[in-house]
């Protein structure tokens, strides 16, 4: 077993398991918009990485960092790290806003629409 990270506490197989299910969390409420014609958001994802890119063309990319074990987010307003805090949400190391929050906020203005994650 491998010993935890001391930037946020997870082994790095924890990690692995967190940032997969916040990939995954996203990539199946895409999905839902995509049936339900919400948005029309096209999703590729390689790895660690999440590329969203809007009907405008703008991109939402999520990240994995896994030697920091952060979760990184490119948007239009800036890029942003994140840390997995120990009640399982992702925080802003900066502002400590939460990841779904602020994704949530930055596809919305780059989508034109409110949008929540």
């Amino acid at each position: 077993m491998s010993a935890p990270n001391t930037s946020s506490g997870l082994t790095d197989a924890q990690y692995s398991d967190a940032v997969q299910a916040v990939l995954t969390r996203i990539e199946t409420t895409v999905d839902r918009w995509l049936e339900s014609d919400v948005t029309d958001i096209d999703s590729a994802r390689s790895g660690g990485m999440l590329t969203l890119t809007l009907p405008n063309r703008t991109q939402l990319i999520i990240n994995a960092q896994p030697p920091l074990q952060e979760l990184w987010l490119a948007a239009r307003r800036g890029g942003f790290h994140f840390r997995h805090a120990p009640d399982g949400r992702w925080l802003d190391t900066r502002s400590g806003d939460e990841f779904f929050a602020l994704l949530s906020a930055c596809a919305s203005e780059q989508a034109g629409a409110p949008l929540s994650f």
